[in-house]
């Protein structure tokens, strides 16, 4: 037996029958409706242009640019293969566009009110939210190994074995989780200010001043501290190590710290601010 909805066009959608409900607020519901949601925002992801150039199209394109314009110049330069750093860089950038793409896409699902629709429906309150941290955690796999496929096409290799290589692979998930949360604290806290459009900038400017874009002792002598210590530098070191071998204790705790700090920081402003804006359309 199914129920079936009938608009003014002939069109005819027909849905499955609940035979056993979950309670709103059970964990069951909160993993079906999250589940459900999870699907929703990445089949609409796939259909933006601009998400898709953002999250996939951008960052491989980037990465053969560096290679074709800069790698092999550092590479004669420094004695050591580019590609090294470029491929844990732009992963982490691929991470980092692709949640303010998903920042974007937040905001105007609320300007156009359907938080404000999902909240109303018999559904658990927390899937909204878990649902786009699990849609970005998809997204942010998918683009790291298409990156690294990229990467191996022009040299990149698993030089220190395969769990070496899968531990490489979950730290952009680690780092990009962080940050998307910091995207979405900031994107339901300010309807008007364009928080999430000026986080570019930043991300930008730190993509020019790690350590996956020339070794760290290229920079000027007062700016290596800052470069060697940012977020994205620690993780382009541990990644580093994983792949060609080299330290890896600590830039991995110093990924970790930066991480797990940043979702200390901003999980409460997200879930604060994504309940305030479901309940109050832009």
């Amino acid at each position: 037996m199914t129920t079936e909805f009938r608009s003014d066009t002939p069109a005819t959608v027909t849905f499955p029958e609940v035979i056993e409900p979950h309670a709103e607020n059970s964990l069951a519901a909160l993993f079906s409706h999250s589940l459900l949601q999870t699907g929703r925002l990445l089949l609409r992801w796939a259909r933006d242009p601009y998400t898709m150039l953002q999250a996939i199209v951008y960052p491989s394109l980037m990465l053969l640019m560096f290679w074709a314009v800069l790698g092999i110049s550092i590479t004669k330069a420094t004695g050591v293969n580019s590609v090294f750093g470029t491929v844990p860089m732009i992963t982490l950038v691929g991470a980092m566009f692709g949640s303010i793409a998903g920042g974007l896409s937040l905001k105007k699902e609320w300007a156009d009110g359907l938080l404000s629709r999902f909240w109303v429906l018999p559904v658990h309150r927390a899937s909204g939210l878990l649902s786009r941290l699990m849609a970005e955690s998809v997204r942010i796999v998918l683009t790291t190994v298409l990156i690294i496929a990229v990467g191996f096409a022009i040299g990149f290799r698993f030089n220190q074995g395969i769990l070496a290589g899968i531990a490489l692979m979950l730290l952009p998930l680690l780092f990009g989780v962080s940050f998307a949360t910091m995207v979405t604290a900031l994107a339901v806290n300010a309807a008007k200010a364009p928080l999430v459009e000026l986080l570019s900038l930043l991300c930008t400017l730190l993509l020019f001043f790690n350590s996956g874009f020339v070794p760290t002792g290229a920079y000027p002598t007062w700016l290596q501290p800052f470069v060697e210590n940012q977020p994205m530098s620690c993780a382009i070191d541990a990644m580093k190590g994983l792949s060609m071998g080299g330290p890896v204790a600590e830039p991995l705790l110093k990924t970790i710290a930066w991480s797990v700090g940043g979702l200390l920081i901003f999980t409460y402003p997200a879930v604060r601010g994504y309940r305030r804006a479901a309940g109050n359309p832009a």
